[in-house]
């Protein structure tokens, strides 16, 4: 028994040894082939792991630039927060107008508290100021003119009888009625419009940074 396996083997090795050569020479050219190839690939591996790679709008993939903090936004100062507060009107804060034509003045509410009052002028005998709830409508800096019963325009300037502001709050489709500053001050107090609500020019530039459209306006007889 072990007579023939050893024959076996010493057969098979004399039958093999005739092929060496060739084989060993075969697997030397795969295995140098695939060394060659995996030298290469880590070559590669290292030159991208060096250099961030960039899309096609050149911006970088690279994720320490991807995740790069923003730099934060300071906060203003309280100096100006409270500026910005006295000029502009809090989307949560309710802010309404109240005239009293009895008073000639027309009052400021804020939180339904009284900031402050102006004075004005209403409209006079047969051109009363509608009485009622509106609202604001209408904000135009240095507005123009247009003469209701000639079509004149008058441009902005000392000489417009609108002044430097207008603030729109009733309409009945063609005609419109808001406060507005005067050239004329010394009406102030009087029944001397067609239907608006005149002021004093530093006082409606003052009300023109205080309401918003939408804000109510309350007349009152």
């Amino acid at each position: 028994m072990n007579v023939k396996v050893s024959n076996f083997f010493s057969s098979n090795w004399v039958n093999g040894s005739q092929n060496n050569s060739l084989f060993s020479r075969f697997y030397f050219v795969i295995f140098l082939n695939l060394g060659t190839v995996i030298i290469f690939n880590l070559i590669q591996q290292q030159a991208n792991g060096l250099t961030p790679l960039k899309n096609q709008s050149g911006v970088s993939t690279k994720s320490t630039d991807l995740s790069e903090p923003q730099s934060q936004i300071k906060p203003k100062s309280r100096i100006t927060k409270k500026a910005l507060n006295e000029l502009y009107i809090k989307p949560n804060e309710k802010i309404h107008l109240v005239i009293k034509l009895s008073d000639r003045r027309v009052y400021v509410y804020q939180n339904d508290k009284l900031k402050t009052s102006y004075p004005i002028a209403i409209g006079r005998e047969g051109w009363e100021t509608p009485t009622g709830t509106h609202k604001v409508i209408q904000k135009i800096p240095n507005p123009s003119w247009k003469h209701p019963f000639t079509g004149e325009i008058i441009p902005p300037g000392p000489e417009n009888p609108l002044g430097e502001r207008w603030i729109g709050f009733w309409t009945d489709g063609t005609n419109y009625i808001g406060f507005h500053g005067t050239p004329n001050e010394e009406t102030i107090g009087q029944a001397a419009s067609h239907g608006c609500v005149r002021m004093l020019n530093q006082d409606v530039l003052a009300l023109f940074e205080k309401v918003g459209i939408g804000t109510t306006v309350v007349v009152e007889p």
